[in-house]
């Protein structure tokens, strides 16, 4: 639909449409511009007030003679000083526009708007995120507004191949997503695929941001171990963006969505990088251990506990010194529980009372139900120790999968014991085995096998010795480094 030529008309559309007198925050400020009405429409809260104040003042002071022939291109090239400024026929993508955050001036005869992008969105500072605190390094982080953001990665990528594509989805939220990534490095089928997704998204609105993006990308399956990876620091996005992966930036999220991510991803850290060669490998085989230790300390103790027939000799003093008045298994169980229970509860407690309910949590309910034998001591100590591993990965949402098979395994192993425990382990490589992120298998480099890749992994070598970004991403240049003097 096009703009009328008389502005009571338009307003009368943006008024069914926006709801010009029924919303507060939706202001419609009558002006004459040159001698004919207008309108500027914009959002409160949105707009700079002195960049308007300014607009004002310019507009207010102009005759028709200043911008005849023609007012809107006259007006653009001379008098609307501002940066981003664009013009706008449609009259149905106004309050698109508006909603947004720019300013849109109509004015009486013209069919044509003009957007000025003089949004200003509540924001916050760049702050180091909690989940992926580094000991040395920089302490900036994404923040809920999008534009921060990239802003943030093209400060530490400021390669001209660099694109930032923005697209909108939920009819009702039309929320903005940002698709990171090189162009001369990214594999182009993969950044299709993912552009594809994201228009295929057929849905009110995005309320969750990121979240709910990841399950239309991923095809929202019912698998716990996450297909892409999170990162709220923009040092670690720059460094995928680097290496040929895509990220995913949705408005109103301070999380960076990176695809695609195998499971080996999940357990590395930025700190690791930030320290020596030899010390990164250490920390990187200790988070190694911790998430092992997590999946499979418990189940395996209960299974020597419940059998000790199997256990070897060496290994006697592992199993309970003196039941419980509730069985093994069900202890187990009610550690899981109350393990997710006390982190909910932290989750939800003011920050000042929180030292408190660690108090409450660790000495009172812990001592008291070892007290009463509800759990046994040694119950207490395992449990703690697979929390501990579950923790040791920066990747949440990779640590609640690892706690959702370490239950699924101590149900199997309270039911058939070493068989059931077995058939878990069995199951579970054969899912990791059978997941898939955009195409890339998610036990890469270790299924398939690819040596030097995994000798990576595992030993976090020296930077100027990483010639080559990972093939299972295709890039287009597999090059980090430029050949040496020997042709080696």
């Amino acid at each position: 639909m096009e703009l009328a030529r008389k502005l009571e008309d338009n307003l009368a559309y943006l008024e069914a449409e926006l709801g010009l007198e029924e919303s507060f925050d939706i202001v419609s400020r009558r002006l004459t511009v040159a001698g004919r009405e207008a309108a500027l429409i914009f959002v409160d809260g949105f707009a700079k007030d002195q960049v308007l104040l300014r607009l004002l003042q310019i507009l207010q002071g102009l005759t028709p003679d200043k911008v005849a022939p023609q007012p809107i291109q006259k007006l653009l090239a001379q008098y609307i000083g501002y940066i981003e400024v664009d013009t706008v026929d449609s009259l149905e993508d106004i309050p698109k526009q508006v909603l947004a955050g720019p300013v849109v001036l109509i004015i009486d005869g013209q069919r044509e708007a003009i957007v000025i992008d003089a949004r200003e969105y509540p924001a916050r500072g760049p702050e180091e995120p909690d989940i992926e605190r580094v000991t040395r390094g920089s302490r900036d982080g994404f923040t809920e507004t999008l534009v921060f953001n990239t802003a943030l990665i093209r400060r530490r990528v400021r390669d001209p191949k660099l694109r930032v594509e923005l697209q909108q989805a939920g009819k009702r939220s039309l929320s903005d997503i940002a698709v990171v990534y090189i162009k001369d490095i990214a594999d182009p089928g993969l950044v299709k695929l993912i552009k594809e997704r994201l228009k295929a998204v057929d849905i009110d609105g995005l309320p969750m941001a990121e979240k709910s993006v990841e399950e239309f990308l991923t095809l929202g399956t019912w698998n716990p171990f996450p297909e892409v990876r999170y990162t709220e620091r923009p040092d670690v996005a720059a460094v995928h963006i680097l290496e040929g992966h895509v990220l995913i930036l949705v408005d109103t999220s301070p999380s960076a969505i990176i695809a695609p991510a195998t499971l080996f991803h999940h357990v590395q850290h930025a700190e690791e990088f930030r320290q020596n060669p030899l010390v990164g490998a250490y920390l990187r085989w200790v988070r190694f251990f911790g998430v092992a230790a997590s999946l499979i300390v418990t189940p395996l103790w209960l299974l020597f506990a419940l059998h000790p027939e199997v256990v070897p000799a060496a290994l006697k003093f592992i199993g309970p010194q003196k039941l419980g008045k509730v069985p093994l298994f069900f202890q187990f169980v009610f550690a899981e529980l109350g393990l997710d229970l006390v982190r909910m509860a932290a989750i939800h407690t003011p920050s000042a009372l929180a030292t408190a309910l660690g108090i409450i949590a660790a000495f009172m309910i812990g001592d008291f139900a070892s007290k009463v034998g509800l759990v046994i001591p040694e119950v207490v100590v395992y449990m703690a120790i697979a929390a501990v591993g579950t923790f040791a990965t920066p990747s949440y949402e990779f640590g609640m999968a690892v706690r959702l098979c370490r239950l699924a395994l101590l149900i199997l192993v309270g039911a058939w014991g070493g068989t059931g425990l077995a058939a878990g382990l069995i199951g579970l490589f054969i899912l990791l085995t059978a997941t898939k992120s955009f195409n890339v298998p998610y036990l890469w480099p270790l299924l398939p096998w690819d040596g030097a890749a995994l000798w990576d992994i595992f030993l976090r070598r020296p930077i100027p010795v990483k010639r080559f970004r990972p093939r299972a991403l295709h890039p287009q240049d597999p090059d980090r480094l430029p050949p040496r003097a020997d042709n080696t």
